[in-house]
């Protein structure tokens, strides 16, 4: 395992960082917003710079408790921890199961490990979560009833695997944890829906969920503390940029008045690994509809390279961290790069 972190770099390494990326591109939110706010006229030329940027590793070929991919992960800065799901891989057999499942049964049913980390990416503890997903998104509250407090999507769709709800719940090393168990909070911020993803701006006291009703994917801003109470009115609201591109969803983050979004697949034919990749990354002013996109080219050389997961770490940045799988199928690691954002 490789770890390195740099200080923080000057407005001239930023800009040097973008010199030969591919150019970002302004695209308005093809929605009305819940919250409006003034239209600037464009990104400045350090907003391109910093999202185009290629990343720098922090964490090279990291292992999880189990060798499937890595779907998300979360900080906890105060705690010096990396939370990190995973789909449960096959052959496994829990307590209370009379079989073990294979991992497409595994997927289909919503069965998920979270791994607990240090900062260096060793793996310290972990839990499991029956039924509830398959880990696009995670959030941390912080300390929430003594330890840390997670979130993350609940009630997997039989249909597709993926949450119908969010939850929230403590971390309990070695736990198994079902979808109606004790000391779960979930929610069902809106009845009907699925694919629910949420991720939590501890700082600023906000939570980003992402869902789709009747097919469509939208993404809303909310008070964490509202939310938390169950008040589900939102701070803004609006289609999910970038929807008709036909690239899976694979990760957000939300950090003060911006949310990020990443967009992509691993390489294959449609996406051959001379092209660099079709990660796209997105940034979202959340108050006035402004979205700015770019290619990713982070990593290149990794295989196959799939995107997965997105967080902000804001010890000495704020840096947008993006995660990838390598390894061949069944042996799975991570990599995790980051980024100046401005």
């Amino acid at each position: 395992m490789f770890l390195s972190l740099q200080g923080n770099p000057s407005r001239r390494t930023l800009l040097g960082l973008g010199t030969g990326a591919v150019l970002a591109v302004v695209n308005p939110v093809p929605s009305a917003w819940a919250q409006q706010g003034e239209r600037s006229s464009g990104p400045s030329s350090s907003e391109w710079t910093s999202l185009a940027a290629a990343g720098k590793p922090w964490i090279r070929n990291g292992r999880l408790r189990h060798a499937t991919a890595l779907q998300s992960f979360a900080f906890d800065e105060r705690q010096g921890h990396v939370y990190a799901l995973q789909v449960v891989p096959g052959g496994i057999q829990l307590p209370g199961e009379k079989r073990a499942y294979r991992h497409a049964e595994r997927a289909a049913r919503g069965d998920l490990c979270v791994n607990r980390l240090t900062m260096a990416g060793v793996l310290t503890g972990y839990m499991y979560l029956k039924g509830f997903g398959h880990g696009v998104a995670l959030g941390v509250e912080g300390a929430w009833r003594g330890s840390g407090g997670l979130w993350t999507e609940w009630d997997a769709n039989p249909a597709s695997g993926y949450g119908r709800g969010i939850c929230r719940f403590r971390f309990a090393d070695g736990r198994v944890l079902t979808r109606d168990s004790r000391g779960l909070a979930t929610y069902r911020p809106v009845p009907g829906s699925t694919s629910n993803y949420v991720t939590v701006d501890q700082a600023n006291r906000r939570l980003l969920l992402r869902y789709k009703l009747r097919g469509v994917p939208r993404l809303a801003v909310h008070n964490f503390d509202r939310f938390a109470a169950g008040d589900f009115r939102p701070l803004a609201g609006f289609l999910q940029p970038g929807a008709g591109m036909g690239l899976p969803f694979q990760g957000m983050t939300l950090h003060g008045d911006y949310m990020y979004q990443m967009l992509g697949t691993g390489y294959g034919p449609a996406n051959p690994r001379s092209s660099g990749g079709n990660t796209r990354l997105f940034r979202v002013d959340w108050r006035t509809g402004r979205v700015v996109q770019s290619l990713d080219r982070t990593a290149p050389q990794l295989y196959p390279r799939e995107p997965e997961g997105l967080a902000v770490l804001r010890e000495g940045g704020p840096w947008l961290c993006s995660g990838f799988t390598q390894g061949r199928s069944g042996d799975r690691e991570f990599s995790i790069y980051y980024k100046a954002i401005v």
